[in-house]
């Protein structure tokens, strides 16, 4: 089993382990006794986790109190499931001596930790990923919220974890198309901060499509690696940690605007390509690159332009409601090339004119 120490200073320990293997989920109960002893436990999961059995297997025969998200997914990222959460807690009697335990993908992810940060002013929550997507990313780093009617991750708060467990073998029941998707975080870790990891991506892919634990612990070792060091270096976002974001900006005004009828990744994907074709714009790029990008994707079966309903338009809107706009309008980050992400005056994301963009998105139909 691998181990990586995540340095927050504002987590009460100043540190928290992301420890990554296979096969031990059914082991890992009687950890976290051992690890948070003095706790009362809560667990946050979704339907689809009864579904493959991994509630179970995790908790065996411990009666724990529980709240099962339903309908699973992102059409449950609101604060109404947030404030049902609170209640169900309230009712289970349960205090500050509350122990969260989010067990399942970015959703659930990102729901727990904002229940985390809010309930009697703050209770530590722990992560257990079962996806690609929040073994990549979502489960590390403390940024947790839900959705408003109007925008993606509208509601929030950092919130690091006091630990996270990548159990990799969890993601064999993971349904095709979500664990392609998810796949999409690991290329965006390797763009923006690895050209080696980007290489492994590349000449391994046979091996990760069919979900070979060695190739999967491997991945989730590069993700956990790069995603700590970006964390440590700016906790809550002030600069660096933006270039996290790279394909976000666009891919979450896809993602919202397509009623989220793509999966994250798939937003994600189409917005890494729209990112890629602003680096061209602006001489930042050549075709190459690109298309090695795209051939990955293609791999992975992610879209690489805009369904057609989507409209210039309703982007643009979504794009100027952005959580990090200012007057109406996100900075960008783009890449100088695989690993290396453009800087100007010491800032890691960029201004790119809404002339520059509305092009791209053009060119993306």
């Amino acid at each position: 089993m691998s181990e990586i120490t995540v340095k927050i200073p504002a987590v009460p320990a100043g540190s928290y382990k992301i420890k990554i293997g296979s096969g031990f989920l059914a082991k890992l109960w009687q950890q976290i006794n051992s690890d948070f002893n003095r706790r009362n436990k809560f667990i946050i999961t979704d339907e689809n986790l009864d579904k493959t059995g991994h509630l179970q297997t995790l908790l065996g025969k411990n009666d724990v109190p529980k709240f099962v998200i339903k309908p699973a997914g992102e059409i449950s990222k609101n604060i109404n499931t947030v404030i049902a959460i609170m209640e169900a807690m309230e009712k289970a009697s349960l205090g500050r001596d509350t122990l969260v335990v989010g067990l399942g993908g970015g959703t659930v992810g990102d729901i727990a930790g904002f229940a985390a940060a809010i309930f009697k002013r703050g209770v530590p929550v722990i992560h257990i990923p079962t996806t690609t997507v929040a073994q990549a990313d979502s489960a590390i780093g403390g940024k947790t919220g839900v959705d408003s009617s109007l925008s993606k991750n509208a509601f929030g708060a950092f919130r690091h974890p006091a630990a996270v467990y990548i159990d990799v073998a969890t993601l064999k029941t993971l349904g095709d198309r979500e664990y392609r998707a998810g796949l999409v975080e690991s290329v965006k870790h390797a763009l923006i901060a690895d050209a080696k990891y980007f290489d492994f991506i590349e000449k391994n892919i046979g091996a990760i499509l069919a979900r070979e634990n060695d190739a999967l612990e491997k991945l989730a070792v590069h993700n956990c690696e790069i995603k700590a060091a970006v964390v440590e270096a700016d906790p809550t976002e002030k600069n660096q940690r933006r270039i996290l974001n790279y394909g976000h900006t666009i891919g979450h005004a896809v993602e919202s605007v397509s009623g989220y009828e793509l999966l994250h990744g798939e937003a994600v994907a189409i917005g890494i390509i729209a990112a890629g074709l602003i680096e061209k714009e602006l001489g930042l790029a050549d075709e190459t690159r690109l298309e090695r990008v795209r051939r990955v994707f293609s791999r992975l079966s992610m879209p690489v332009s805009l369904p057609s309903k989507i409209s210039r338009k309703s982007l643009l809107e979504t794009i100027s409601r952005d959580k990090k706009a200012v007057n109406k309008w996100p900075p960008f980050v783009l890449t100088e090339k695989i690993g290396q992400v453009h800087r100007q005056n010491g800032n890691w994301a960029v201004e790119v004119k809404q002339e520059v963009v509305e092009k791209i998105l053009d060119l993306l139909k």
